[in-house]
Order: C-alpha cells, then structure tokens, then sequence
C-alpha cells in the first residue's frame, strides 16, 4: 500500500514536526488534539518554523503555501477515519496512548497502519490495545523534526514485513534515513545515548572534572557537536529522568539507572533550558 494521508495525534513539539515534514512532502496531513487552545498553538508553531525555512532560503515561498494547502488540523479523532497511516505523538504515558489507540482502532479504516512516537514505551504494550497488532509499527523521530534525519523504524513481535517495507518507504518519503530495530526500551539511539549521559553526571557528581571540562573533553577528545551535559540541559533533566527510570525498570541494569544527582535537580526544579538552569545557567539567555 502507498501512504498518501497522514494523521498525526498531538500537536505539541514532536507531533508539530512530523505533520510539518509529512505536508512538506506532499501528503495531505490532518493533525489532532485534545483542545482547540493547544491546536492553534501548535499549528502556530508549524507556521513559524516554515517562515523560518523560508528565511533562511530552505523552502520556496510557494511551497511554504502548499504545504499549508495540505494541512488541517481538528480536535475530532473521527476527522481521522480515512488515513493512511497515524502517528501517535501525545503525553508518554502508556494509559494515554493505549486508551486513544483503542478508540482509533474502531474509528479508522482497517488497512490504515498504526505508528507511536514513543522515544521509551514498549510498541508492543501500545499495539496490544488494537486489533490490528500487525499493522503496528515504531516510528521514532528526533528533535527538531524537521531537521534531524534519522528516524527508527521498530518492529515488534508481531509487525508484518510489509508493513515495515511500508514504513520504511514512507520514512524515505520524508528525505528522512530509516533504521530498523527491534522494541526494546530505548531502541538503538535512546539505548546507546542514555547511559552515556548518566555517566557523564556520575563523573560531574564524583568530582573526575567540572561541567564544563567533562563537556569541553567530548566535544574536543570525541568531535561530538555538544558535551553530554549541555545536551542534557537541551533535552530537559526531567526527560531523561523519565526515561532512565523506565529502562531500568524494563533491563535492571545499573548503567541505565538514573544517578541520585539527577534526580535531586529534577527535584529542586532544575531541568536545564526549559527552566533556566540546568548544569548550566540559562537565565540570562
């Protein structure tokens, strides 16, 4: 099957992106959320990342207009019925996302393919709300959407082969890089980054060096584009919080469990740019 309608549930920062990366590449997108108050806003910041685009001479002001042409957005899940496929970009929370993909299930037509966001949950524990499990993929994007190339594409037990080829075809569609994995907690990326990041704040909570050394190594010692704590301070201490304490639940393996240094400065409120402070001071910014 081809993929020519999209449907993206939440229009928050993830969930932006992908319905402006699907509508940018000519498929016509109907993006949904709970309140027309958050709908508007996210529909908003689809309108000034295109701007932006514009500005700095990546998109042609005339596809700037197509690709608004192609975009809807409504707070009726019904309004979703004939997609092709849906990508599911609400709140983490495996209640949420199960109870939604229960409704859609007997909302939407019966050969449109089902795709979470999730960066952390389990695929399999979401699918398991539909009858249609395999028809039920992983799709994860990195932020910023628009600009990140890489998406994982995760099968579970029981995701069909052409199903994925399906993914992955629409992944490429998007002039986006497709990996394939399997669902595991944290897949490749998230598995791979997570425990590098805890390590950098046990080194920072051991004394082996300040922050801002700890930083200068990797950046000038492994050529990586930011320290380990600048990008924690970017994604948001209380995000990869959340995520450590669920990957260690799924592996029981202390490289994943969250230091007691992160979980105090997710506790006194210091979760990086978001709120001004992090392990750095952004209050000035």
């Amino acid at each position: 099957m081809t993929i020519s309608k999209v449907g993206v549930l939440g229009c928050g920062l993830m969930g932006a992106g992908i319905a402006e990366v699907c509508a940018r590449a000519g498929l016509e997108t109907v993006v949904r959320e709970v309140e027309d108050s958050y709908l508007d806003k996210g529909l908003a910041r689809i309108g000034r990342s295109l701007d932006k685009a514009v500005k700095k001479g990546k998109l042609d002001p005339e596809l700037r207009e197509s690709t608004l042409g192609r975009l809807s957005g409504t707070t009726d899940l019904e309004e979703l019925a004939d997609c092709d496929l849906i990508v599911e970009a609400i709140v983490e929370s495996v209640e949420e996302k199960v109870a939604t993909f229960a409704v859609l299930d007997k909302t939407v037509k019966e050969s449109a393919i089902f795709a979470s966001n999730t960066s952390s949950l389990t695929i399999t524990e979401i699918a398991m709300a539909t009858e249609r499990t395999e028809r039920f993929v992983g799709l994860h994007f990195f932020n910023p959407v628009p600009i990140m190339k890489l998406v994982e594409v995760v099968k579970t037990l029981m995701t069909s082969e052409e199903v994925m080829e399906v993914a992955r075809d629409f992944v490429r569609n998007l002039d986006k890089e497709p990996v394939t994995c399997k669902d595991n907690s944290g897949f490749l990326v998230n598995r791979l980054l997570v425990p590098y990041l805890l390590d950098a704040i046990r080194a920072l909570e051991e004394g082996i060096g300040s922050a801002e050394d700890i930083d200068k190594a990797m950046q000038l010692g492994c050529g990586y584009p930011m320290g380990p704590l600048t990008l924690l301070d970017f994604v948001g201490l209380d995000t990869t919080y959340y995520i450590a304490n669920i990957m260690f639940e799924e592996y029981r393996e202390k490289r994943f469990a969250p230091p007691p240094l992160l979980k105090r400065m997710v506790l006194a409120g210091r979760l990086g740019r978001k709120s001004g402070r992090g392990f750095y001071d952004y209050s000035s910014d």
